[in-house]
């Protein structure tokens, strides 16, 4: 693993520092805008007071921080794989290159010493998860994890009731960022509650704080809403949500496949509006995240 100097410097002085995944970048956003906004999250990350540090493998290394170059190759390499936490060892091994999810950049940021990491939303339970045990790993990840991943909840298109019941299973805790009810990714509200409210960075750091010091070697997921006036309209997101669940059964999309196709399918049936919404949540995400690991 290579920790780039910014990061390494500002971890050494105890300066803030956010960890940022690389698969928005290299397979969540089209070409050339991905590029853009790999800088603005870095962007924001600075103006917010703290040090950015986006995660990725290149060439068989993992990288907690990458450059200028670093990230224009994430964003412009059509052959950039998607890496979970399981798949890190193998690619690091054999020198493939690629962007990293939820569970393998709270993996190494954590390894780095980085306590604060964040993004859009989470992956979760799949609707059909009795039938078909589909279930994200980041779950059991952040289960064995002690970072905070600011969130904008989980992607809409999962079950997100059966996701908190694993969260909770799992003993992850759950923290609502100003609200007292569990974001929606897309939407401010999922309809369903949360057990713990923050008022913001100074509460959000003093959990993370007594979470370290009584030991408890879990994740924390303060689940942080988009802006309500940026959020994605709820009549036309359950309308096409439930036009994309019905095409992804009529044209057999199954496993891994689904959660590509229905977002894909909510960006084109939501003429891009879902989209924005998605990288709205992101930005805030950033901020609260920069807030957060300054306070801590």
């Amino acid at each position: 693993m290579r920790v780039s100097p910014d990061v390494h410097d500002a971890l050494d002085a105890g300066r803030p520092v956010v960890a940022l995944e690389s698969t928005i970048i290299a397979h969540g956003l089209p070409r050339p805008r991905n590029a853009a906004v790999a800088v603005e999250l870095e962007s924001l990350v600075r103006e917010s007071g703290a040090v950015p540090a986006t995660v990725a493998v290149i060439d068989g290394v993992a990288h907690v921080g990458l450059g200028k170059a670093e990230l224009d190759r994430v964003a412009q390499d059509g052959a950039m794989r998607k890496l979970g936490a399981r798949d890190l060892a193998a690619a690091c091994a054999l020198g493939a290159s690629g962007a990293t999810t939820v569970s393998a950049t709270a993996h190494l940021a954590a390894r780095a010493g980085i306590r604060v990491f964040a993004t859009g939303g989470l992956g979760g339970v799949h609707r059909d998860w009795t039938s078909t045990q589909d279930e994200s790993a980041d779950l059991a990840l952040l289960a064995r994890t002690p970072i905070a991943v600011v969130c904008a909840g989980v992607k809409s298109i999962l079950d997100v009731g059966a996701t908190l019941q694993r969260l909770e299973t799992l003993g992850v805790t759950v923290l609502g960022y100003g609200t007292r009810e569990f974001p929606g990714f897309y939407l401010r509200s999922s309809g369903h509650p949360v057990d713990w409210t923050v008022d913001g960075p100074a509460q959000a750091a003093a959990v993370l704080r007594a979470q370290e010091e009584l030991g408890v070697a879990s994740a924390v997921v303060v689940a942080n809403p988009v802006a309500e006036a940026a959020q994605l309209d709820p009549a036309l997101h359950d309308r096409v949500l439930a036009a994309g669940l019905a095409a992804a059964g009529r044209e057999g999309v199954s496993g891994q496949a689904v959660t590509p196709f229905l977002l894909a399918y909510l960006t084109e049936h939501t003429a891009g509006a879902s989209l924005e919404a998605n990288l709205a949540a992101v930005r805030g995400n950033v901020r609260a995240a920069a807030e957060i690991a300054g306070c801590l």
